[in-house]
C-alpha cells in the first residue's frame, strides 16, 4: 500500500508489554528519515466497541520527542486492540504506523500467589500455589508452571 508522507518517516520498532495486571508500556523509535522537528502521537482502541483514545502519558526522549506511552487500568479484551502512531512536522508529511495486537499475548504474568512448601524429614515435599492475578478470564488449565528447587 502507498501511504502519504515522506518515506522512512514513520516510527520503527513499535512494541508493547502489559505488566502488574493492568499497566502497559508501548515504545517506538523515530523514523530514520523523519525531519528533526517530527513529533509522534499514539492513538489506540482496546476493542471495536471502545472509543479511540490518545495516549495520556507520553514517554519522551532528551529532545522532547514522544517515543512511548504509559497506560494504566488496561483491561485485556479477547479481540485485537488497534494502535495508530502518526506524526507531524513543519517540513513534510509524516507516514503513519498502525498495528493490531492481541493484548493477552504481550502480558508478562505476575508470580503465582501463596506459594507454600511443606517438606518432611525424608525429603518428600508438597508444594502448592494459586494462579497469578490477571486482568481477564482464563481457565486455570491454561497456566504452566516450572519449579526450580535451589537448596535441598
Amino acid at each position: 500500500p502507498v501511504f502519504a508522507g515522506l518515506n522512512g518517516s514513520a516510527i520503527e520498532n513499535f512494541s508493547c508489554v502489559i505488566y502488574n495486571v493492568s499497566l502497559m508500556n508501548c515504545t517506538w523509535q523515530a523514523g530514520r528519515d523523519a525531519p528533526g522537528d517530527t513529533q509522534y502521537f499514539l492513538y489506540w482502541q482496546n476493542s471495536r466497541y471502545d472509543n479511540e483514545m490518545e495516549c495520556e502519558l507520553y514517554i519522551k526522549d532528551e529532545s522532547g520527542r514522544n517515543t512511548g506511552c504509559r497506560f494504566q487500568n488496561v483491561k485485556i479484551e479477547p479481540e485485537r486492540a488497534y494502535f495508530l502512531v502518526n506524526g507531524s512536522s513543519k517540513e513534510s508529511l509524516i507516514q503513519f504506523y498502525d498495528e493490531y495486537i492481541l493484548l493477552y499475548e504481550i502480558e508478562i504474568l505476575t508470580p503465582p500467589l501463596n506459594v507454600t512448601a511443606n517438606c518432611t524429614r525424608d525429603s518428600n515435599c508438597n508444594i502448592t500455589w494459586q494462579p497469578p492475578r490477571i486482568s481477564h478470564m482464563v481457565h486455570e488449565r491454561c497456566f504452566e508452571y516450572e519449579i526450580s528447587i535451589q537448596n535441598k
